[in-house]
């Protein structure tokens, strides 16, 4: 009797454990999967794998290039994105993470008549660049900078920027471009 009593428990468990099984999470991939990205205002929707970043989702799948590739493992900062308010790095941060949140890119700066964002227009007033690739994460991280602190220090500017890197060494006119933008956001 003791022996049936273990057997039917033993039974029981087993068929509660397949039956979670059946019924837990949905798995995800391999091959596309339907991914909504909300990118610069508009409604993306991609057929991608799980594992495409952010990065490649929107460079390659919405053809939006101008946040770069660099250095590929979240080091440089070119690839800076601002998501939900809060910057990210786009080649570190997988596409199907980011579903349902507000992502903005440098290549949504621009106003709609095409004037440039002042933190754009900052950049090239004070010739704040050199060979360009680190520039559109510096520009997001400005943005995302000054959109936190309108009346940013040049210590909250520093910190803001301090996970991107320019190779060209042209950090004294970032950060003046920097602190023109910030006072042309003032106003």
């Amino acid at each position: 009797m003791k022996s049936a009593g273990v057997t039917s428990l033993a039974t029981a468990v087993t068929t509660a454990t397949v039956a979670q099984a059946q019924t837990g999470p949905r798995l995800v991939g391999p091959g596309d999967v339907p991914v909504t990205l909300m990118v610069n205002g508009k409604r993306l929707e991609l057929k991608i794998e799980p594992r495409v970043t952010l990065l490649d989702a929107i460079r390659n799948r919405a053809d939006l290039t101008g946040n770069k590739r660099v250095c590929d493992r979240g080091t440089c900062g070119a690839c800076t994105m601002i998501v939900d308010g809060r910057t990210v790095y786009s080649c570190s941060t997988l596409a199907i993470e980011v579903q349902g949140k507000q992502i903005r890119t440098v290549d949504g700066l621009a106003s709609a008549n095409g004037a440039m964002h002042p933190v754009q227009q900052a950049f090239c007033d004070t010739d704040g660049l050199m060979c360009g690739f680190c520039t559109p994460g510096f520009v997001v991280a400005t943005v995302a900078v000054l959109e936190k602190h309108p009346n940013a220090t040049r210590d909250q500017i520093s910190k803001g920027l301090d996970g991107n890197i320019c190779r060209c060494g042209t950090f004294v006119r970032i950060m003046e471009a920097a602190m023109k933008a910030r006072t042309v956001a003032r106003g």
